[in-house]
């Protein structure tokens, strides 16, 4: 469960502005407060089923959308891509400081490296 969750969660995060209103409401509900069907039902009076075809369509819009853009598989390629660039960084400013002769330059383009790559990660 825990898996489809943050799938679902993250999901959310990128395109949970197409839902509707109540979609939003239902799915949040679901997925971020963990109330259980019957008990978002209750509280807005309707059945269970209701509720559950609610948050399977919003579940079922949202991943047609990665399935057709991929957004979110290009986003993890990137984090990936930029912590390498960040290690790559790093490595350079430790063999920078173990040099003989350190380079004041290197050492300060390889931060800019870092500087920029984390940038990118928020």
């Amino acid at each position: 469960m825990k898996n489809q969750t943050y799938r679902m969660t993250l999901l959310y995060d990128f395109y949970g502005d197409v839902l509707t209103d109540r979609q939003k409401e239902f799915f949040d509900l679901y997925y971020n407060e963990d109330l259980s069907l019957a008990e978002i039902s209750e509280n807005y009076g309707i059945t269970r089923q209701g509720v559950r075809d609610v948050i399977v369509r919003a579940e079922g819009i949202m991943t047609e959308l990665e399935e057709k853009t991929g957004i979110i598989r290009r986003f993890k390629a990137m984090q990936r891509h930029v912590s390498a660039i960040c290690g790559a960084a790093d490595e350079i400013l430790k063999a920078n400081a173990a040099a003989t002769f350190p380079d004041s330059n290197l050492e300060a383009l390889a931060q800019t490296i870092k500087t920029e790559a984390e940038a990118l990660k928020e």
